[in-house]
């Protein structure tokens, strides 16, 4: 992941749901959307496919989709 530009994203808190989190910082528009792309295994957490939507992210983590990485931060 090292060549992939991480862009920043402040949730004002400590953590937050992927499904919240990736419509949060614009990596998809609707619920739907982001319902089917984590059921179909196109997200990753910290490099590793979760399929997960209401996972809790932590400060630090990495959510990836459609070669687009964001971070969470405070």
């Amino acid at each position: 992941m090292s060549d992939v530009s991480v862009q920043d994203v402040s949730i004002g808190g400590d953590s937050i749901r992927l499904g919240q989190f990736m419509k949060f910082a614009g990596l998809l528009d609707s619920g739907g959307d982001v319902k089917e792309a984590i059921i179909d295994g196109e997200v990753e957490v910290n490099g590793e496919i979760d399929r997960r939507r209401g996972r809790q992210l932590q400060i630090g983590d990495v959510v990836t989709h459609a070669g687009r990485s964001v971070r969470v931060r405070p």
